[in-house]
């Protein structure tokens, strides 16, 4: 875990990454959803929003924090982000995407 996340859950149970992407045709954007487990405080919001708008073409992040739970975070983009790149991003910040459950 990388030395500037401030909050972990070592006891969360990780699935494989399942993306939840809108397309709108009008504003040209598309809507990434994907469940984070881990964050517990504005910090850890922080952390993972400033990942992933780092990515090419993310225009903006938004984050539903359930702390303790999973976080729902929102991802606007200019393009069709991947799964890899998506994980990558919030490893970095020092959380994991998990898998919707169904």
């Amino acid at each position: 875990m990388p030395s500037g996340a401030c909050c972990t859950n070592s006891g969360t149970k990780h699935h494989p990454i399942q993306l939840v992407t809108r397309e709108s045709t009008m504003s040209q954007t598309i809507q990434t959803n994907v469940n984070v487990s881990g964050m517990t405080c504005g910090h850890c919001v922080s952390s993972v929003s400033e990942e992933l708008e780092s990515l090419n073409g993310v225009e903006n992040v938004a984050v539903d924090l359930n702390p303790g739970g999973l976080s729902t975070v929102t991802i606007t983009s200019t393009k069709e982000l991947s799964p890899s790149e998506i994980g990558e991003a919030v490893a970095e910040a020092g959380y994991l995407v998990v898998a919707n459950e169904a």
